[in-house]
């Protein structure tokens, strides 16, 4: 059984054993982050797509500065 819980505002990550929150991986799907995001989350990608893709065409090095950047 695992030891980490999520939180409220954590988007889906968790924290580990030592406090620190968990990043999405860049080989996340697109389709995985449409159902936390909407259907609307990176326009032009397809359900199959990775989140390191939608980082490097967007020119972030990641999630939370992707969804400022919208």
């Amino acid at each position: 059984m695992s030891e980490t819980k999520n939180h409220a505002g954590l988007d889906g990550r968790h924290r580990d054993k030592s406090g620190k929150i968990e990043r999405k991986h860049d080989n996340t799907l697109v389709s995985t982050l449409r159902q936390t995001y909407g259907k609307n989350f990176a326009p032009g990608f397809a359900d199959h797509d990775k989140l390191g893709d939608v980082l490097k065409k967007a020119g972030v090095p990641s999630l939370s500065k992707y969804l400022k950047k919208k």
